[in-house]
């Protein structure tokens, strides 16, 4: 009887899943997200995983937890010397499954299990990956996966000779170099070498393998998929030419980000005697790529972010709310948001019907989505703004930084977050969860119901402006 009641009882939960999944998938990512931090919170809370076998307290056990899995790296405590090297793996295990995305990451365990992905598997990847043909998800987790380890492998095998040479032992070498790897590739910020990276602003052996794998990282899944597809197509037209709208958009805003953060970084730092000042030239031109990268969610810095200039601190603020790819391991509101709401205001000012791009139309609909998602992040880092002005005495300028480093799953720091009150440090969690399950997705999580209209009534203008 055992057994039948036991399969009753998985076939209840599975059926209760299912049900969730066909009419909430947004919920039933947040509450996958939500059980995976919980599980990863009670692993850090083992004696085992500090380096001095006490019991972690629970809010910094949490903290960490959730920038492991939102890929954030803010943290509360220094990740090389409070944790222990098995603490310091579940934080890696963290990393690589926010990385890869929940949602992805239960189709990958479907696929596994049934050996073909189902419709309901297939429509929650559509929904962390931001794929619209349901035919194209399969495909999709494999480049995932295939491209992540491999990314992965490549800055490891970089990496780990890079340690070597530094002296360290051979053991040491290869956890740094994996872990460093993919911390880098999936944006997470967290650095687990004694010293920092700061020690190494002038290492291009370290810094180069930083910029590259973060930018592949915070492109998305989407666009190396797309772009790899146009790379084996043998047509005599160049690849660049059979990229889709998204691709496109993506790489063009991305890339134009980048150059203007570089610059400006760099310009506003150049004589700053607390950060590129003493610096050489070489060194300084290391350090303003690095720095121009990291708003896009990498969140690793070779110099003192805390030293930073306002002027670069309000860059860099811009930077990090605007993020990197969707469906990439980097946060904010993402690229391709951007680019539209750019475009959207071209268009009004040119007085144009519809909102183009790349020789395509981009649909009202799409416009108005790009709007929410700015709105809905604006909304949440200007609460958890106000709420930390409330319980610290900080100012404006550092709990705006850290409030949308938090946001936007960057890890970049002025250095308040250890210093928070725990109910500081519990809404930068919160704040680290939102902005990893998306505003959209948190949205829609947290309505009641659909509203559907039979009636549409009367068009009017208001007076706008």
């Amino acid at each position: 009887m055992q057994p039948t009641r036991t399969s009753a009882v998985l076939e209840t939960g599975r059926d209760w899943l299912d049900h969730v999944a066909r009419n909430s998938p947004a919920r039933l990512a947040l509450m996958v997200f939500a059980s995976i931090i919980a599980v990863f919170t009670v692993l850090l809370s083992l004696p085992a995983a500090t380096a001095s076998g006490e019991r972690a307290p629970f809010v910094d056990a949490l903290f960490t937890a959730t920038s492991a899995v939102c890929v954030t790296g803010l943290v509360t405590v220094d990740t090389a010397s409070y944790w222990s090297t098995f603490g310091q793996a579940v934080i890696l295990v963290g990393i690589k499954i926010g990385g890869l995305g929940v949602m992805t990451l239960a189709s990958i365990l479907g696929l596994a299990v049934s050996r073909r992905i189902g419709l309901t598997q297939r429509m929650l990847a559509a929904s962390e990956t931001k794929t619209t043909r349901l035919g194209e998800v399969g495909s999709l987790i494999r480049a995932v996966v295939v491209a992540s380890l491999v990314i992965e492998g490549a800055l490891t095998v970089v990496l780990v000779p890079r340690f070597l040479a530094l002296g360290e032992p051979v053991g040491t070498s290869l956890w740094h170099g994996l872990f460093m790897a993919l911390s880098i590739f999936n944006n997470a910020g967290f650095v687990i070498i004694d010293g920092g990276l700061l020690p190494h602003v002038g290492d291009w052996w370290l810094g180069l393998p930083i910029v590259v794998g973060t930018a592949v990282g915070a492109i998305g899944f989407p666009v190396i998929l797309d772009v790899a597809r146009s790379l084996r197509d043998r047509r005599r037209r160049p690849p660049w030419t059979r990229w889709n709208l998204h691709t496109k958009l993506t790489l063009s805003t991305y890339g134009l980000l980048m150059v203007a953060s570089v610059v400006a970084i760099g310009a506003f730092e150049w004589t700053n005697p607390n950060t590129f000042g003493p610096l050489d030239l070489d060194e300084k031109v290391l350090a303003s790529l690095v720095q121009g990268t990291n708003p896009r969610s990498s969140g690793l810095a070779t110099v003192d972010t805390g030293e930073m200039r306002e002027a670069t601190w309000f860059v860099t603020d811009a930077l990090m709310f605007v993020g990197g790819g969707s469906a990439s391991t980097a946060g904010g509101i993402k690229v391709t948001t951007f680019a539209v709401l750019l475009l959207a205001i071209v268009a009004e000012a040119r007085g144009d019907r519809d909102v183009e791009a790349f020789g395509r139309r981009i649909g009202s609909s799409t416009v108005r989505l790009a709007v929410s998602v700015a709105f809905l992040g604006a909304t949440l880092v200007g609460v958890a703004t106000l709420a930390l002005l409330t319980l610290t005495e900080y100012n404006l300028d550092v709990v705006l930084f850290e409030v949308i480093s938090a946001f936007a799953t960057v890890g970049l720091s002025t250095g308040i977050t250890p210093h928070l009150p725990d109910a500081g440090k519990y809404v930068l969690s919160a704040l680290m969860f939102a902005g990893r399950t998306g505003t959209m997705t948190l949205a829609a999580a947290l309505a009641i119901r659909e509203r559907r209209r039979v009636i549409r009534m009367p068009n009017e203008r208001p007076v706008i402006g």
